[in-house]
This record gives structure tokens, C-alpha cells and sequence, in this order.
């Protein structure tokens, strides 16, 4: 059921747009191809990521009074999560848009993964081509000098270099409770998560780009870059607005 859907909705599609993209570029490269594609896919969901980190400034912008009103209410959970949804609301702020995001972008990350790494370049899977995609005669799998179809610490490295400082950009660090607040298992899971995030997924990408095709530590790179350079745009136009 759910290859019945996931791979005519998302995979076939992408993978002819990346075959069509070698097949026109010059001496058919797929490092190349890697790239462009990647920031194709990223410039589709460019609306959709743009609405989500606005909402996360805004949040962030808001964060000292939202600390207030929740301590206010704190004995009233019930009252406080109502008084917060309207401190939301009154400042056009949704706090859930990043799960809709979340769930339009998870099946075509994965469609993009599951390309790179057992797309079987350079191989091509002509059963999955439309009839107007042209198979290229010969393909390139290098690129700067590294196999794009072998592992390659270098890209291995950049990744989780690049994945480390868009984390940084994109979630706060984790700030200790204000006043005498003792322990709790709420602040040191947020805690415990958060640094996870920070500093183990890094080291987890590094670990599986060396175990990976360099096509797919390529892909993780360029969207890292571009999630990183939309973070600082977009962030830029709305401190300005």
C-alpha cells in the first residue's frame, strides 16, 4: 500500500528529474546534477520553509512575554495552555506550522535518500523513466576529484560540519530555568534533546556519509548550505520588517 503510493506520488518523479538533469548537463555529471537538483527541490519548498522560519523568529521574538504568561498561570495548567493559545493567535503566530512542513517535505527527503543511496548510479533504472526522458549514454561519477558512488570522508566531514552550524542557526540552545526552579524530567529531557541535536546528529551524519555513496553526503552539504542561507535571509527581511 504504501510503495503504491510513495513510489508513483514521489520516488519516479524525482528520480527522472535527476536522470533528466544528467542527461542535459554537460559530460552528463552527477555531482553536479546532485547539486543543482537539490537546490531545485529546495526552491519548490522555498514558501513553505520561508512561512516556518518567520514563525520561528516570531516565537523567538516573543519568547520573553510567552515565559511570563506561563509562569503566571503556572498552578493552572489548563488555564495556561488557554491563555497561551490566545497570546498566539492575538499575535498571528501558529505554532504548528512546522508539522505541516514536516509532513509535506518527509516524503520527498526520503524519496531524495533512497535515489542517492541505492539509485544504483551509474546505473538507471530505465523501467522507472517516462518515455521522454533521454538515457545518457555515459555518465560521470566524478566530481572535484572524488567517486560520487564510493564513500568519501572529505563530504563526510563537510556534512557534519554544515549539519553542526545549520542546528546552531535553526534551534536555540538550551537556557536553564529561571530562579530557583529545582530539577525536572521536562528540563532535562529538553535539555538531553537538545543537545543531541546540536552536537550527536553531526557526529551520527559523518558516521553514515562514511558508509554512503559521496552523492549522498553531497546532497546533505548543498541542503544544509541552502537551509542555512535561507535561515539568514529570510530572518534579515523580517528583522527589517
Amino acid at each position: 500500500m504504501i510503495e503504491h503510493f510513495f513510489k508513483p506520488l514521489f520516488y519516479t518523479p524525482l528520480y527522472n528529474g535527476l536522470i533528466f538533469l544528467i542527461s542535459v548537463l554537460p559530460g552528463a555529471n552527477v555531482g553536479l546534477a546532485v547539486i543543482i537538483f537539490t537546490i531545485l527541490v529546495k526552491l519548490v519548498l522555498y514558501p513553505l520553509t520561508k512561512s516556518s522560519v518567520i514563525t520561528q523568529a516570531k516565537m523567538k521574538k516573543l519568547e520573553p512575554e510567552l515565559a511570563a504568561l506561563r509562569k503566571k498561570y503556572e498552578k493552572d495548567k489548563q488555564e495556561q495552555a488557554k491563555q497561551v493559545m490566545a497570546f498566539y493567535k492575538e499575535n498571528n503566530v501558529n505554532p504548528f506550522s512546522g508539522i505541516w512542513l514536516l509532513l509535506i517535505q518527509t516524503p520527498i527527503i526520503l524519496s531524495l535518500y533512497y535515489i542517492f543511496l541505492r539509485g544504483g548510479l551509474p546505473n538507471i533504472s530505465t523501467d522507472l523513466l517516462y518515455p521522454f526522458i533521454h538515457v545518457p549514454a555515459a555518465i560521470s561519477m566524478h566530481f572535484l576529484g572524488m567517486d560520487m558512488g564510493k564513500p568519501s570522508i572529505i563530504l563526510g566531514a563537510i556534512a557534519a560540519i554544515t549539519q553542526f552550524f545549520q542546528i546552531r542557526l535553526s534551534v536555540p540552545a538550551y537556557k536553564k530555568p529561571e530562579g530557583n526552579e529545582p530539577a525536572s524530567f521536562k528540563n532535562d529531557l529538553a535539555r538531553s534533546m537538545n543537545m543531541q541535536f546540536r552536537y550527536v546528529l553531526p557526529i551520527f551524519i559523518f558516521i553514515i556519509a562514511l558508509k554512503v555513496s559521496g552523492a549522498v553526503a553531497l546532497y546533505w552539504i548543498t541542503s544544509n548550505l541552502f537551509i542555512i542561507g535561507q535561515e539568514l535571509i529570510v530572518r534579515k527581511k523580517f528583522k527589517k520588517g
